[in-house]
């Protein structure tokens, strides 16, 4: 039995390399969440006029992988202190956000954060936004899979290859083999 969980922190790209690094992650599709346009585009929502992030929708098999690892993770592979935007990507649509399925999603994303907030591991406050996920759009097929089918594509070398190579050094034994 799989489970979902759904995250924003940036260029969707970029997070969903890193989660398809995992043990236990079956699958992951790039697309957006949190707006207010039914069935947006790519174009649309890179406007920010579409209120949605680019998100990732994680498939896990929580007998291998937890929530609270993949918590883990999303916060170690991007900057949760950025208020809407992430490295070279300014606007709404690159929010940390994380989109909670239950109240245990959210009850742990919570948690999270305010453990960050505490440990005081961040020169500033988290500002991910925990939102329960109300509609998750799929994104264009070109999208789907980028730095796998783009690796050499400079965007994907400057931004997603240290992430993947984060992923890879810090969480080795959940990295897929």
């Amino acid at each position: 039995m799989t489970e979902t969980a759904t995250f924003g922190g940036g260029c969707f790209w970029c997070i969903e390399a890193a989660f398809e690094e995992l043990g236990g992650v079956t699958d992951v599709t790039s697309g957006y969440a949190g707006g207010h346009v039914e069935d947006p585009t790519y174009r649309a929502v890179c406007s920010g006029d579409t209120g949605h992030a680019e998100v990732v929708q994680v498939e896990y098999d929580p007998d291998v992988i937890g929530y609270d690892e993949l918590l883990e993770v999303f916060f170690t592979v991007h900057d949760p202190t950025q208020l809407n935007r992430q490295g070279p990507d300014v606007g709404t649509q690159y929010r940390s956000i994380v989109l909670y399925h239950d109240d245990d999603q959210r009850d742990l994303a919570e948690s999270y954060i305010e453990a960050l907030d505490e440990e005081g591991g961040y020169d500033d406050e988290v500002v991910t936004e925990v939102e329960p996920l109300e509609t998750f759009y799929r994104a264009e097929e070109k999208h789907q899979n980028y730095f796998e089918k783009n690796p050499t594509d400079a965007y994907c070398r400057m931004h997603a290859q240290p992430k993947v190579e984060k992923v890879r050094e810090k969480f080795r034994e959940k990295v897929q083999a």
